[in-house]
């Protein structure tokens, strides 16, 4: 695999250089990755990206080309170049299970190790979770708004050839069906679909040659765009093509609402009352919402899903929280510039739930004795730089995606409201 280690930015490697030449490069530093507020409108956060951020962990190594750019550039001096060389994180890192939910000042992942070790991190972290969340959490609020109705990603033509692998990803974490991404499928198991575009019946001389070839290729079990012309006239060319067992129709423009009540009409009389209807046309979570009394029976959906449906980032730091002082004691450390400040100390973040309801965020500043009071939110994801593979690959995707369906279910009923409202629960230090 091609390195990670310079999907990074500059300061990350110059405060090394500098804290290497400081003698503080080997104090051990707790970090934290977390959210001090939700985007605008939101109730919660979806936690995504953990399992691709412990793959690129593993290739987080500087070999002779990313040394070589660096002397180069004199991004740092030879003795920090020393060090770069034989960098392997061997620190610890525990966090939110992805598909958890989050809240803000949910400490959503901790880093331990020496800061140098650490430090260099900050920006891949963020990067990920940063960008997987705002995906997952707006992929969320989609499926609960489309009540029990299949939705498909189909947005990689909308974002970074990258990015539109990932955001596939994270969006099946939080409930989607499908995407139209075949590399999303091919590395991490998520169900691909996706027949033909109005392309494929402008090239056929008719609708009609069009269907028919589409039929023959692939059956009459498929979905065929009957939107290219005049609907009506495309759904009637559809079963007549396809016959009465037509799959589905897919719908990609005007009055959805519509539309769709003309089509299910239709189609019923015409004898096809099996035969679904999909649609598409730059859906979010609330043209899906108000689409739900229409007999609409699933959803694609590209640009909102990709961009995180207005919060392309879902706006989390990396800070330092505690550090060892010379006798070996930890000191609790934190801003406290106005707007930015964040609680120092090392924290153990539980889940109340009462009644299979969850109630509380509650952040243990340091681990009392005892009993925690609920569901410890924190698993080991490294352990002395030693990565945790069953969070990672096509195991790691599917248990995300259960755990996300379990936290859904504990939310009390008023935080699936799409609208404006406080987080679903509090979050409380003791």
């Amino acid at each position: 695999m091609a390195s990670t280690a310079l999907l990074t930015d500059r300061y990350e490697l110059t405060m090394v250089d500098a804290a290497l030449g400081s003698g503080t490069a080997d104090r051990d530093c707790v970090f934290e990755v977390f959210a001090r507020r939700l985007p605008p409108g939101r109730r919660y956060g979806v936690v995504a990206g953990t399992g691709r951020l412990l793959e690129l962990l593993a290739d987080f190594r500087f070999g002779d080309a990313e040394l070589e750019f660096l002397r180069e550039g004199g991004i740092v001096g030879s003795r920090t170049l020393e060090w770069l060389a034989d960098y392997r994180f061997g620190g610890s890192i525990r966090g939110y299970r992805e598909g958890e939910l989050y809240f803000p000042g949910s400490p959503i992942l901790v880093v331990e190790g020496t800061f140098a070790e650490a430090v260099v991190l900050e920006t891949l972290a963020l990067s990920v979770l940063n960008a997987d969340s705002a995906v997952a959490s707006a992929a969320s609020r989609m499926v609960v708004a489309a009540d029990g109705r299949p939705c498909a990603e189909m947005g990689s033509r909308r974002t970074g050839e990258t990015s539109a692998v990932a955001a596939a990803r994270a969006a099946f974490i939080a409930g989607f069906a499908a995407t139209s991404n075949l590399e999303a499928g091919r590395r991490w198991g998520v169900p691909t679909m996706g027949t033909a575009a109005h392309a494929f019946t402008l090239l056929h001389d008719s609708e009609e040659a069009a269907f028919r070839a589409q039929v023959d290729a692939l059956g009459p079990g498929t979905t065929l765009l009957v939107d290219t012309y005049d609907i009506a006239t495309g759904v009637e060319t559809a079963v007549r093509v396809a016959g009465t067992d037509l799959g589905a129709v897919r719908i990609d423009s005007g009055d959805l609402p519509k539309q769709v009540a003309a089509v299910r009409a239709q189609l019923d009389a015409l004898g096809a009352t099996g035969t679904r209807i999909t649609v598409t046309n730059d859906l979010d979570e609330f043209t899906i919402a108000a689409l739900r009394a229409a007999p609409v029976d699933s959803y694609g959906v590209g640009t909102s899903v990709v961009t995180g449906s207005g919060a392309p980032a879902a706006g989390m730091v990396f800070k330092l929280v505690a550090r060892r002082d010379d006798d070996g004691a930890w000191v609790s450390v934190g801003k406290t510039s106005e707007g930015k400040a964040t609680v120092g100390g090392r924290k153990v973040p539980v889940r109340i739930v009462r009644g299979g309801v969850a109630v509380e965020e509650r952040i243990l500043v340091e681990e009392p004795p005892g009993e925690l009071g609920g569901r410890r939110l924190h698993t080991d994801l490294v352990a002395d730089g030693v990565i945790d593979e069953t969070a990672t690959g096509r195991e790691g995707v599917r248990q995300a995606r259960l755990r996300h369906a379990a936290s859904i279910a504990e939310l009390p009923e008023d935080a699936l409201r799409l609208g404006r409202g406080e987080p679903a629960i509090p979050t409380v230090y003791v």
